[in-house]
């Protein structure tokens, strides 16, 4: 009797003699990531390039098959940006997609490119890449976005606002000082990123799938070819390693929340109680029932969005917190958090860098609300200690005694008669006005990294130099 034959699995070819039918539809669907990582198509041939490179030097394949792949690689890249490539849900992966292409074009010795690769270790470097590529586009928008503070710091060096502890006016600053504390922050972000891309830049490829190989690769070559600064050391570790993802995400969600901090305070400013800047048009929009709003929906969104970045990094930590060495199929999840992170962040720092080029300060509102509250009343402390000697805990508490008195006439502290300061302390003279001003308070914080306007116009300078590699 002759044996039933086996049904060819023509789903896929790469996997496919193991199996004697296809996948079920539901599995196919579960089981492909290709509309995820199309992205990875640059990185991926790139990636396949170095490696047939190295294939043909070490003599493991021929120079003429190696050529044919290199011409086929060219023509794929080609098609995909010209968007022609024939996609093909059935091939599961952009790998595999590739893969399955170049067979089609250059035939028999396509088979040959991925002699001593696996998915595993094809899948990381390209990843790998992808994120070390994003990383050095977010650096220069995060950079476009210090230039920005940094120039609206330089025009605002003088301009007298309230700082807040608690959100209550606490002292005197201008509004310049308090931009470039988003300049500094922002250049932590950057360095958590230039951290994360060097921590990464080893190379996944030659690992295999889990074990290495038995072929006489050169891992060198591949990973300098690809401007990696040298091969991984541990092959289970190579293809198990998704550290630089979550680094990448867990810089990207800080920043996320330095953004969105700065979104907050922009929503505060253009409120009717505050009025410290106003938007335009651009980024604002109204309402559709009272027509006299103006809504800052552009920061209310950048502030919504950081929600949305931590959600990212919590995602892949969750994925990522029970897998075993080495590979697992969970880690196809890896892409999806990534990439939609790179997406929010690009768009989060397009609409901040936008509102700040934007954004007009209203320099008499600010000093109106920076002369509330007894705001210099810090000042008035200091003079006591400079002018009398008191220690400052009693003339903290001194000071204290005035802002009662202030407070009981309903008046600043600028407006108590030299009198009713004699009623509590006697030693006060008349010069103690010269120091109750908002300005001569933020003329007076000359310390390094203080608010005084001459700080802040060399800290600007110093700024552009640091963050930006030049001078205005």
């Amino acid at each position: 009797m002759t044996p039933k034959r086996r049904k060819q699995n023509t789903a896929n070819a790469a996997w496919g003699g193991r199996f004697a039918a296809g996948p079920a539809a539901v599995m196919q669907q579960i089981n492909a990531s290709l509309e995820v990582d199309k992205r990875l198509y640059a990185q991926d041939i790139a990636g396949s390039l170095a490696h047939c490179a190295m294939l043909v030097r070490k003599r493991i394949i021929s120079r003429s098959d190696g050529n044919a792949i290199a011409r086929g690689l060219g023509r794929i890249r080609r098609e995909i940006e010209s968007g022609i490539f024939p996609f093909r849900i059935e091939h599961e992966d952009i790998h595999l997609n590739i893969e399955a292409r170049l067979s089609e074009v250059i035939g028999k010795a396509a088979g040959r490119l991925h002699t001593a690769r696996s998915r595993n270790d094809q899948v990381a470097t390209d990843f790998k890449l992808w994120v070390r590529d994003a990383i050095a586009t977010m650096d220069r928008q995060i950079a476009a976005l210090q230039g920005a503070l940094i120039t609206q710091a330089e025009r605002h060096a003088a301009t007298v606002m309230p700082g807040f502890t608690h959100l209550q006016v606490g002292q005197p600053v201008t509004f310049g000082h308090h931009l470039l504390a988003y300049v500094e922050m922002l250049g932590r972000d950057r360095g958590r990123l230039a951290d994360c891309s060097k921590r990464l830049n080893e190379s996944p490829l030659g690992s295999g799938a889990l074990a290495g190989t038995s072929f006489p690769i050169d891992r060198a070559m591949t990973a300098k070819a690809m401007g990696f600064d040298r091969p991984t050391a541990n092959s289970l570790d190579a293809v198990s390693d998704r550290d630089f993802a979550l680094e990448f995400l867990s810089a990207v969600a800080i920043a996320g929340v330095h953004l969105s901090r700065f979104a907050e305070e922009i929503i505060i400013w253009v409120s009717e109680p505050f009025r410290f800047i106003k938007l335009s048009d651009a980024y604002t929009t109204g309402s559709s029932m009272m027509p006299q709003k103006r809504n800052p929906d552009a920061a209310e969104l950048v502030r919504a969005k950081a929600g949305r970045l931590i959600g990212t990094l919590t995602g892949l930590l969750a994925v990522m917190k029970g897998l075993p060495l080495a590979y697992a199929k969970d880690m196809q999840e890896d892409k999806p958090p990534v990439f939609d992170a790179v997406d929010t962040m690009t768009l989060c720092l397009a609409a901040v860098t936008g509102m700040v080029q934007d954004m007009k300060p209203d320099k008499a509102s600010m000093k109106k609300v920076a002369m509330s509250g007894f705001s210099t009343a810090t000042d008035l402390a200091d003079w006591l200690v400079r002018k009398i000697g008191m220690p400052f805990r009693e003339a903290h508490h001194v000071t204290g005694a005035l802002v009662a008195r202030a407070e009981a006439l309903n008046c600043m502290l600028s407006e108590l008669s030299i009198e009713e300061m004699r009623k509590i302390e006697k030693r006060i003279t008349p010069s103690i006005f010269k120091v109750l001003t908002v300005e001569q308070s933020v003329e007076s914080r000359t310390s390094f990294g203080g608010t005084a306007p001459v700080n802040v116009a060399r800290a600007a300078t110093a700024a552009r130099k640091r963050f930006l590699g030049k001078v205005k």
